[in-house]
């Protein structure tokens, strides 16, 4: 079922895509090159088949699908041939033991064990229900003490109100997506949203403002200070509001998410019905008893906020470069960095109230932040349009990485340089183009000349 969203009136005719095999040939029965769905449900689970057939639905664009045996005994996946696909059975390359196809006849061949007939297709799905049940899991641990009430919209902080916002995007895309029967857009826009947005970074970000109360961890001294006088445990204002928040940011992602994965989203929902039966924004409900009954979320359009969305997208930028020059050098996670930030002044004002979150999801300090900064020397740099990161690498640079990194960059760079030259020198595209279109370019051309400068001045500071 939809939902009650993009319900398909009976004189509709959907077009999907054609699945061919690996080879681009029309999956078929007769071949033996199809994919049985009770093989792929038992391997990845029903949740992951039905969302990767909804993320494949690309209109008519034929989809490849390629196909492989798991062996039964080791586990090892064997490329499906024109040639074994149709065997009653396949001798396993890794561990040289034979199993059966779906063509073992004689007695022989059907009392091997059976190779599930699979293809790697399903494991991103796959990822992204395990990544959700575990955030639901960490979020739901930490619920210690939830009373319901409405949300103060005074106690919502910049992580809250950037998150609401991505909710009334992503609700209203959806939506429109479903009502249009453009499924693989539907899992495209959701699977972004939920793996990188609320997984990656808010409950990252909540992970210091939840009590740890149900933490199985949490010693009897530390759950005991956060015990009121009569034995009750009482989470402070500011871990309630972001229970609060917690449970109707995820109750409204499991609507979402519901019409391409049912079965984790109603487990999730029974769980949160068990410890937060009344939740809700501006005003409290007592939630449906099961989710397939419950309404699609509406009424969110009034929390989109257009900017607050550009500067945490700037900001996942930002801790994207940090943790990119970790894994150049080699750093460990626990190993904390040092590190500035080059930049405008307006970009200098959007990241600045964000410093915080450096440390708490990359344990890296923000020591300095601007266009007058002054880098640190030795230091390893990652260069985006709108700013420059560079870390302090005292003791910790690899200077041959980070120099084959940054002449990797200046070789990119300028090939776009000639490009944006080579289109502006064309009088053919100055006379014709939209005026708008024409500057855009040349302000491309001047900020990636800037951009090759910055980096030419980092690899001149390294070899020096």
């Amino acid at each position: 079922g939809l939902n009650n969203v993009g319900q398909i009136p009976f004189d509709t005719v959907y077009i999907h895509p054609k699945i061919l095999d690996g080879y681009g040939e029309t999956m078929s029965k007769s071949k033996g090159n199809g994919i049985d769905p009770l093989d792929i449900i038992e391997k990845f689970g029903a949740d992951a088949l039905r969302f990767s057939m909804v993320h494949l639905t690309t209109e008519t664009q034929d989809v490849r699908l390629p196909v492989q045996f798991e062996c039964p005994h080791c586990g090892a996946s064997i490329e499906q041939t024109r040639k074994n696909r149709e065997l009653p059975r396949v001798t396993c390359s890794s561990c040289n033991q034979d199993f059966s196809t779906q063509w073992a006849r004689t007695a022989a061949d059907q009392a091997l064990p059976r190779g599930l007939v699979t293809s790697e297709r399903f494991e991103v799905a796959r990822n992204f229900v395990n990544k959700l049940w575990n955030a639901a899991r960490f979020a739901l641990m930490r619920m210690d003490g939830y009373t319901a009430g409405p949300i103060d919209h005074n106690e919502l902080t910049v992580e809250d109100r950037w998150i609401l916002s991505r909710l009334a995007t992503v609700t209203g895309q959806v939506t429109c997506n479903l009502e249009t029967y453009a499924y693989a857009e539907t899992a495209k826009t959701l699977y972004d949203f939920v793996w990188s947005d609320f997984c990656s970074f808010y409950v990252e970000m909540l992970k210091d403002r939840l009590p740890k109360a149900a933490d199985p961890e949490l010693s009897s001294d530390e759950r005991g200070m956060a015990t009121s006088a009569g034995g009750e445990f009482r989470p402070e204002a500011a871990a309630l509001a972001a229970q609060r928040m917690t449970t109707f940011v995820l109750d409204q992602i499991l609507r979402l998410l519901h019409p391409v994965m049912p079965f984790v989203t109603e487990e999730i929902w029974q769980l949160l019905g068990q410890i937060a039966p009344q939740r809700g924004m501006n005003e409290v409900e007592t939630a449906e008893r099961w989710l397939a009954a419950a309404r699609w979320p509406t009424g969110l359009h009034s929390w989109a906020n257009p900017a607050i969305e550009a500067q945490f997208e700037l900001f996942q930028s930002a801790l994207t470069s940090i943790r990119d020059i970790r894994a150049r050098q080699n750093i460990p996670p626990k190993t904390p960095l040092r590190f500035v930030i080059r930049c405008s002044q307006t970009v200098a004002d959007r990241l600045q109230p964000l410093g915080s979150y450096f440390t708490s999801m990359a344990n890296a300090t923000l020591t300095g932040i601007g266009p007058a900064v002054t880098p640190p020397k030795p230091a390893a740099s990652s260069v985006h349009p709108e700013f420059e990161i560079v870390a302090d690498m005292t003791g910790l640079i690899d200077k041959a990485a980070e120099k084959a990194k940054l002449e990797k960059e200046k070789a990119k760079t300028a090939a776009g340089i000639k490009g944006k030259q080579a289109k502006l020198s064309n009088d053919k595209f100055t006379a014709s183009a939209p005026p708008e279109i024409v500057q855009r370019e040349r302000d491309g051309l001047t900020q990636l000349e800037e951009q090759l400068k910055t980096i030419e001045a980092a690899i001149r500071d390294l070899e020096e």
